[in-house]
């Protein structure tokens, strides 16, 4: 995916990036140089568990110094820590899971309970979004389960609303990760957020999982930015780095990102969620590819 007009490959940009990633890590210690100025046109993120091996003061330090804004997915305990260091919570806990989601009616009464403990919570400390998931099909139609998913998303929106959050759906992949997994196409996330028709209902659009389901990443994201509130981040194949061992062209996506950021489209965040090959400097590598 070569941007048009453009007079540096690729595989320049990359070797250049990785060059750049070299020098900064031979200095005086990869975290003790001076943190680079960015761009910031992309309000870029992590999840936590990418620096799962951090302590919650580690972590936000090193977020800061590579110029993320937060995470995605902290624990509860680590909010305080999160918020006392001038980031966010770029995603916290909804109601649902991969396994057991919102097309099960079985579980609404349940997810509606979580949901108004969570979106609570999440409001308390200025958190805008919480995660939600559609569940597997486990014999369930796309259209039984989008019907069913409807009725427990209209009443969450309106907790959601009274607390100025947003519910986010996530779009995963049912052919390499997530086998069974009803969300797994944009279309039908783009029109269960036309039924449930509220602003605080979109999807949590992750860029690795809809390159394997159907690609057509920047028309798709352009064309529906208003049913999407936040992004993920991870190189295909594999969910590893961000690097030119895979298939996506980051740069520009960012590019499109940015521009429906400046158009007033899009106020969320982007989150880097992968495997990293080189610890800190493959996020720090990540961090300033997708700084456009």
């Amino acid at each position: 995916m070569q941007p048009v007009n453009s007079g540096i490959s690729r595989r320049d940009t990359f070797k250049a990036l990785g060059a750049a990633a070299t020098a900064a890590a031979l200095s005086s210690g990869a975290l003790a140089q001076e943190p680079k100025k960015l761009k910031g046109r992309v309000k870029q993120c992590c999840t936590r568990g990418m620096l799962r091996k951090l302590s919650a003061e580690e972590a936000c330090r090193t977020a800061r110094e590579l110029g993320l804004v937060g995470f995605d997915f902290a624990k509860t305990d680590e909010w305080p820590v999160i918020k006392d260091h001038g980031l966010v919570v770029s995603m916290a806990p909804g109601a649902g899971s991969i396994k057991k989601g919102l097309n099960d009616k079985g579980q609404h009464a349940a997810y509606l309970d979580s949901f108004k403990k969570n979106i609570a919570a999440a409001a308390k400390l200025g958190w805008k979004r919480v995660i939600t998931m559609a569940g597997d099909r486990a014999g369930i139609s796309d259209e039984d389960g989008m019907a069913n998913c409807v009725p427990v998303l209209k009443e969450a929106v309106k907790i959601a609303a009274d607390h100025g959050v947003t519910i986010c759906m996530e779009l995963l992949n049912s052919k390499v990760n997530h086998p069974g997994y009803m969300c797994d196409k944009s279309a039908w996330g783009f029109e269960l957020c036309k039924r449930v028709d509220s602003p605080n209902f979109k999807l949590l659009y992750d860029i690795y999982h809809m390159q394997i389901m159907e690609g057509d990443i920047i028309r798709t994201i352009t064309e529906n930015i208003q049913f999407i509130s936040h992004f993920h981040t991870a190189g295909n194949p594999g969910r590893k780095d961000l690097d030119e061992e895979q298939e996506l062209y980051y740069p520009a996506i960012m590019r499109a990102i940015a521009k429906l950021t400046e158009e007033g489209k899009f106020d969320g965040y982007v989150a880097h969620e992968f495997g990293p090959k080189r610890g800190v400097e493959s996020i720090r590598a990540a961090v300033q590819l997708c700084d456009v």
